[in-house]
């Protein structure tokens, strides 16, 4: 029997989400019998979400890119050598760089770089001599403020306290929907039995969200919030705690400065108008706040619904005070810190992040960790002057449909003298570029979870060794930004930067870890490595040099201070007026999802979601077409009437749009729906951060003509 007819089985991990679930995959030389979940996976325990399925399909696809193609002046595609085009970007990108200096070419890193490692650890191998500040990623249009007020209060940005849900009694959750995502920037595949065990141990979970969600479903209590109001609730919960005195820091309190200015910083806000505002009566929020600081353990959690709005820092800022406050920081069943096998904390290569130490050049947005906020890219391609972009380097990123306006985005796209896209797509952003450089996919390379095994629920590591060898005349990510960075250099006449290979920078991050492993000790544990339930770690585990929480910020108290203002302005909503949100499905994480048959099969879950209420308001009935009207754009859509949104607020979810001409995504074309980021807006920011607010955009809807 030759080995093409050999079944086999392989252990390996999903890359789509956060969850990093283990798999056990069935083949017969390079076709996939089975995907399933790996029990044995101390983390995932065999869970397993539609996503990991359809890694098949994504591997597949007849529409993924296997070699580079250039676009012709007609705007036709044709293929072009590796070497030709290695050489056709580094001598543009020179070009460009020698003209018109380092700041007119900018970068964007999308989603689908945090989870995979090649990128991580070997883009700055081409980006690194550019020596840009037009840097950019997904981090702007998502998880900017918790790693801001982590910076702020712990001294890193990878220093972000978990919820302990394995042995907490009590679970806030404020605009997440771990139902769907399986955790994000808290890593907890299979939520709904970890969930069920809570339940069983006597726990609870109170969710807060505009719309009931599938989390807010499964809930002990769901409370409608109105978007981009989540800071009144969260004042008004510390304010019972305050009055009430239910603040207990314990041994928290012996190493945290500021806490005193801080707390008093509240005395102003007054329940019944903090009540009011976010919609929720005083008398739930007191009895809310009771709970939580009469549990044996208790954690409160927010997601995108709390950052991607106008108050994201403020919001993150202060569920980590609730957290504080309450004695559950560093608690088991409260929050803690993971101590991951390759720890991005503590060890020689750490990068704590810095903010403000530059602004975009139109409009002053400020950096952290040396990018700017994505918000501000359109603008610096059309603003003329000194540092306008001129050109782009798009990776694993598709921002005509994740970032703000994205239309907007679009049409300066068309301005830049050149633009090269690291990508194994021909989708609505690189249809823009001038050469597209597609990477191997996920089952052809090898990987290490660097990044989300600092989120998770558990301390675990796995190394995954590559389902499929390389096809003959393709490259992995790191092969690409290896080849370029050597011709860029060249050209530039810089001395290139000495880069180890992505597993070997693994395996130096496993052997200085506080577990002292190495690739060749993982080898051994193809289901991945048990390192135990989080522990209490602080106040070793800050990065501050003193070792103290830092209980406050000038720029997040003067945010506090002014969110009054907020409370007293009462002008009334635009006639008309309904407040757009995002929604997050299981099916669905980025635009990739959508041109996977098993993802987009079944009901469309691309509609605009609204309640029955608004809509007979308006005239309107479910499925109609409807016209969706921001400030900055319009969209025609199907609406989808529920009693699972709040009133007054409508949802579109995320990545959709795929009617734009030019791209080659054949399934995802014929499941177009419309891009929420055609309605949002890119001068609706959290102001402290400069992330994108997505949630409370003021919209209106009109029947279709």
């Amino acid at each position: 029997m030759s080995e093409q007819q050999v079944e086999r089985s392989h252990f390996g991990a999903c890359n789509l989400c956060e969850a990093i679930c283990g798999l056990e995959y069935k083949v017969r030389g390079n076709e996939i019998l089975q995907i399933k979940g790996d029990f044995a996976d101390p983390l995932s325990r065999g869970h397993i979400c539609p996503k990991a399925i359809a890694l098949k399909d994504l591997y597949e696809d007849e529409n993924r890119l296997k070699t580079p193609i250039r676009r012709k002046p007609d705007g036709t595609w044709e293929p072009i050598a590796w070497d030709a085009a290695f050489d056709l970007v580094a001598s543009e990108i020179a070009r460009i760089h020698k003209a018109f200096g380092p700041n007119s070419i900018a970068a964007y890193l999308g989603n689908p770089s945090v989870h995979n490692y090649g990128v991580i650890t070997t883009s700055s191998a081409f980006l690194g001599p550019l020596k840009t500040q037009n840097r950019y990623s997904a981090t702007s249009v998502d998880q900017l403020p918790y790693q801001l007020v982590a910076y702020w209060m712990y001294g890193h940005q990878m220093l972000i306290p978990i919820a302990d849900i394995d042995r907490t009694q009590y679970l806030l959750v404020l605009g997440a929907n771990p139902m769907a995502s399986n955790g994000s920037l808290m890593t907890v595949p299979d939520f709904r039995h970890r969930l069920k065990a809570m339940h069983e141990r006597g726990g609870k979970m109170v969710v807060l969200d505009p719309r009931r969600s599938e989390t807010a479903e499964v809930a002990d209590e769901h409370f409608f919030v109105k978007p981009g109001t989540d800071a009144a609730f969260l004042i008004a919960f510390i304010k019972v705690l305050l009055d009430e005195n239910l603040a207990e820091p314990g041994r928290l309190a012996g190493f945290t400065d500021g806490l005193e200015e801080t707390l008093a910083a509240f005395t102003p806000f007054e329940l019944p108008a903090l009540a009011a505002h976010c919609g929720i009566a005083a008398s739930d929020i007191q009895r809310l706040a009771r709970e939580f600081a009469a549990a044996k353990g208790a954690a409160a959690y927010g997601r995108m619904g709390i950052s991607v709005q106008q108050f994201g820092s403020l919001c993150n800022w202060l569920i980590q005070l609730i957290n504080l406050i309450t004695g559950n920081l560093d608690r088991e069943g409260g929050t803690l810190f993971p101590v991951p096998a390759v720890d991005l904390v503590h060890n020689p290569a750490s990068k704590p992040g810095h903010f403000n130490h530059f602004k975009s050049r139109v409009r002053g947005l400020p950096e952290f960790g040396g990018e700017l906020p994505v918000a501000a890219l359109a603008e610096e391609i059309e603003t003329p002057g000194e540092g306008q972009v001129r050109a782009l380097v798009t990776a694993a990123g598709n921002p005509a449909l994740s970032t703000p306006n994205g239309q907007r985005l679009e049409a300066a796209m068309d301005k830049l003298e050149f633009m090269v896209s690291v990508d194994f797509y021909l989708n609505e952003t690189t249809r823009h570029a001038h050469v597209i450089l597609p990477p191997t996919m996920a089952l052809e390379h090898d990987h290490y979870d660097l990044i989300f095994h600092s989120f998770a629920v558990r301390n675990t590591a796995r190394f995954n060794t590559p389902l499929f060898a390389k096809p003959a005349g393709t490259m992995h990510d790191w092969e690409i930004f290896f080849a370029l960075g050597e011709r860029l250099t060249k050209l530039m006449g810089v001395p290139q930067r000495p880069t180890a290979k992505p597993y070997q920078i693994i395996d130096m991050g496993l052997q200085v870890g506080s577990y002292k492993l190495s690739l060749k000790a993982l080898a051994e544990h193809p289901h991945g490595l048990d390192l135990g339930p989080l522990q209490p770690t602080l106040p070793e585990r800050i990065y501050h040099a003193s070792k103290r929480i830092r209980a406050s910020t000038p720029e997040l108290l003067s945010e506090l201070r002014d969110y009054a203002a907020t409370l007293a302005d009462s002008s009334p909503e635009k006639s008309g007026a309904l407040k757009l949100i995002g929604r997050r499905h299981v099916r669905s994480n980025n635009s990739w999802m959508h041109n996977s048959q098993r993802l987009i099969k079944g009901p469309a879950r691309h509609q605009l979601l609204m309640h029955p209420a608004d809509l007979a308001a308006r005239g309107l009935a479910d499925g109609a077409r409807v016209n969706v009207r921001s400030r900055v754009g319009e969209v025609t859509v199907e609406v989808a009437a529920t009693d699972s949104m709040m009133p007054g607020v409508v949802s579109l979810p995320h990545g959709f749009g795929h009617d734009r001409k030019g791209t080659q995504l054949g399934l995802a074309h014929e499941h177009a729906g419309a891009s929420n980021n055609d309605l949002t807006d890119a001068q609706f920011l959290d102001a402290v951060s400069g992330n994108a607010a997505f949630n409370g955009v003021p919209v209106e809807v009109r029947a279709a003509v």
